[in-house]
């Protein structure tokens, strides 16, 4: 596992991280980062535990609040018959998924 050096608030710490983990755990620091600084900044907060707590606390909640993810539609065979090229069918099949996962957002086409 390879080791990095972050700063949250001011302060170094060397984490774990997987290879090819690094670019997700780094936004996951620039998130912890900004949203301590900002309770800190607030002025309401000194104690350094109890900005991290209020950070966690903030951060579950929002995740929290994300859409669960739609499931993948399942694996539709290609057509048959000669009804349409595999090409076809894999694009009508990938914009069958697109409008899937954006359904709240509207469709594709």
């Amino acid at each position: 596992m390879k080791q990095i050096e972050v700063t949250i608030m001011g302060q170094s710490y060397i984490l774990g991280c997987p290879e090819g983990g690094e670019t997700s755990l780094l936004e996951a620091v620039g998130n912890v980062d900004r949203e301590m600084c900002a309770i800190r900044d607030a002025g309401k907060v000194k104690a350094r535990e109890r900005i991290a707590v209020l950070a966690a606390l903030n951060l579950a909640y929002a995740l929290a609040e994300r859409p669960a993810p739609s499931p993948a539609p399942p694996h539709e065979p290609a057509l048959a018959n000669g009804a349409g090229s595999e090409g076809t069918a894999d694009i009508d099949l990938l914009i069958r998924r697109l409008d899937s996962a954006l359904n709240e957002d509207g469709r594709l086409l």
